[in-house]
């Protein structure tokens, strides 16, 4: 691998880890459902 590439592999698997630290999957899961329900008029 280049050196950039491996930067660039380095940062994405930073910024998912971090995304994953802060519990960010449950927050855009929750939005998604609220939208979801939104749209078919339950919520």
């Amino acid at each position: 691998m280049q050196n950039r590439q491996l930067l660039v592999l380095i940062t994405a698997l930073a910024s998912i880890g971090y995304g994953i630290f802060t519990k960010e999957p449950a927050r855009v899961m929750q939005k998604a459902i609220t939208i979801c329900l939104e749209c078919i008029g339950i919520g």
